[in-house]
């Protein structure tokens, strides 16, 4: 079986569950990153431990489970993250909110970091990676979570402080210092909403960091927002990434908390996602 047979019968396979262009993608990654062959259409053949390896990655693709997952490992910004069950795959509109955090403060300052909610640590160990010199620390509730977080700090050969701690608890806020940024992409789908996201995610993905009750959809909101008035210095950042349906009830919350210079920043296909404010 040539590269090419392969790449031809696994789009045509998995086009209904992942859509063709999604597939197409996938194809290329497993290419480069597994078979280490650079075009889907290579006339060379697969040996036979490869084609049991290519079977067994086409058997999970079909299933509707993410091709990060299934390889264990993700891209985000240029670097590689562990990934499983247990986090969020890292995606194209964090990288914004990174992008964001990097163009307000110059990596070059010296400035104390928390993210809030931090998953596979993409975002700290992102910033920290573009930025050495700063100060980041990071919140989860999953030690499951913070445990993969740990091991991706080691493999990007980053310094985080990582932490066990559930921001909705006010409790848990009092041995915090001052930061001169807190960021956050926290859970913000609505469970009314849920039928809007693809299978994939709500299969495969931890529904502790995608969904809120439909009751209060903006509480991590609202808590990062009294949180941050308590703990981010004077003209500190505060970064959210946003569900594009909900950017505008953030904004007012965070302008009824007495922050200043509130913006909603859209991401690259011109949807609500970033809102910035200053203490």
């Amino acid at each position: 079986m040539t590269i090419a047979s392969y790449f031809a019968d696994l789009i045509e396979q998995i086009s209904p569950i992942h859509g063709r262009g999604e597939a197409i993608s996938i194809a290329k990654i497993i290419a480069e990153d597994v078979f280490h062959c650079a075009s889907i259409q290579s006339v060379q053949q697969l040996t036979s431990e490869q084609q049991v390896q290519a079977q067994a990655i086409k058997e999970e693709l079909l299933t509707g489970k993410p091709l990060q997952q299934i390889l264990g490992m993700a891209d985000f910004y240029g670097l590689k993250f562990i990934v499983d069950e247990h986090v969020l795959i890292p995606r194209q509109e964090t990288e914004e909110l990174v992008f964001e955090a990097l163009r307000v403060f110059p990596p070059e300052e010296n400035i104390k970091v928390l993210d809030i909610g931090t998953g596979s640590g993409c975002i700290p160990i992102t910033l920290k990676h573009e930025a050495p010199g700063w100060e980041v620390s990071a919140i989860d509730i999953s030690e499951e979570a913070l445990y993969i977080a740990h091991l991706n700090a080691l493999n990007n050969d980053t310094e985080i402080y990582f932490l066990k701690q559930d921001i909705l608890d006010e409790d848990q806020w009092e041995n915090h210092r001052y930061y001169d940024l807190i960021i956050s992409n926290p859970p913000y789908i609505p469970h009314s909403e849920a039928s809007l996201m693809p299978d994939s995610v709500k299969k495969f993905e931890p529904s502790v960091a995608l969904f809120v009750e439909d009751s209060d959809p903006v509480i991590f909101y609202k808590k990062i927002a009294k949180f941050a008035r308590q703990h981010l210095r004077q003209n500190g950042v505060l970064l959210f990434e946003t569900n594009e349906f909900n950017a505008t009830d953030v904004e007012a919350l965070l302008i009824k908390e007495g922050f200043h210079q509130v913006q909603i920043i859209k991401d690259i296909h011109r949807k609500d996602r970033i809102v910035k404010a200053k203490a």
